[in-house]
């Protein structure tokens, strides 16, 4: 390791070092190895000493003196590093206590652990648009799906869905239930077998590709975006509606099966089933750039889907 005080992010071992230095344009840091409850005492006293953020090093046990860390700290603005040596690793760091650390410290040789750290990293919020509809109708009996989740959705998220990849319609969880149904937080009742998804690394899948395992992507109030597995899905046959949307000059469309407990979200966040909705409504979505699809990756190549 190359020690010099030269660098943007300056990092100590000793609390009386970091409380000596004070040059306002770097950011100062504190390493910690935890080896026992004891060492947290440490860690709050470098916070309260001024230390912009902590690196926390762990051996055997990585829960549990990750979540005494965040608990400590969350009241304060010193931010939290943890090391990764793989990408696996990677995403539990960032869920810990559900706050999850700051950032992590990569260190691995393995092409496959960058290109799965990128893939967890690569997902911003999505610009979310307002979709009117232009046309409700009959679409017969088909067969559509089901994503149950290992996560609980709140109101106001859901999973984006369509016959075309670039332009998507936000189907709302089950979170409400009804006066006949329970509420099923867990649950999207998604669309039609041939629709699209997205899933992480930029890509899609079709619904009926989906599966236990699985991880999609849910999106919440103002496009937040996160990535939750899926426990299961079901396929089921049922009677189904076409929806014929538009935005800025776009159409787009999607087959979901005609029932009240499946909704859609108004632009002012209300939520309105699929049963009523109507011409002249209008509800939210995801309008992306044209590009085609191969194997659910982005390909720059013409694409007509109607």
């Amino acid at each position: 390791m190359f020690e010099s005080t030269q660098a943007d992010y300056v990092v100590f071992r000793e609390i009386e070092q970091l409380k000596e230095f004070n040059d306002n344009e770097k950011f100062k840091g504190f390493y910690k190895k935890i080896e026992s409850n004891n060492d947290l005492e440490e860690i709050l006293k470098a916070a309260e000493s001024g230390a912009d953020f902590i690196i926390v090093d762990t051996e055997d046990w990585r829960i549990i003196p990750l979540e005494n860390v965040i608990a400590t700290l969350q009241k304060t603005n010193t931010r939290i590093y943890a090391p990764a040596s793989n990408s696996k690793e990677i995403r539990t760091l960032f869920s810990i206590l559900e706050l999850g650390v700051d950032g992590v410290i990569l260190t691995t040789r393995d092409p496959d652990d960058i290109e799965g750290a990128t893939k967890l990293m690569d997902h911003s919020n999505l610009n979310i648009s307002i979709l009117k509809i232009l046309e409700v109708r009959d679409a017969g009996i088909g067969e559509r799906v089901c994503i149950d989740t290992a996560s609980i959705l709140e109101m106001g998220e859901g999973v984006l869905v369509g016959s075309r990849s670039n332009f998507l319609f936000l189907i709302h969880n089950e979170s409400q239930g009804s006066s006949f149904t329970s509420p099923r937080p867990f649950r999207v009742n998604a669309g039609a077998v041939y629709c699209y998804t997205l899933v992480p690394g930029k890509k899609t899948k079709y619904l009926s590709e989906i599966e236990s395992g699985s991880e999609v992507l849910v999106i919440g109030k103002g496009g937040k975006v996160r990535i939750v597995t899926v426990g299961r899905s079901k396929i089921e046959t049922r009677p189904l509606t076409l929806i014929v949307g538009e935005s800025d000059g776009q159409k787009g469309t999607v087959i979901l099966q005609n029932a009240e407990t499946i909704q859609l979200i108004r632009e002012d966040g209300s939520l309105i089933p699929v049963t009523n909705l109507k011409a002249g409504d209008s509800v939210l979505g995801v309008i992306q750039p044209s590009s085609g699809r191969h194997f659910g990756m982005e390909v720059s190549e013409y694409v007509l889907e109607k």
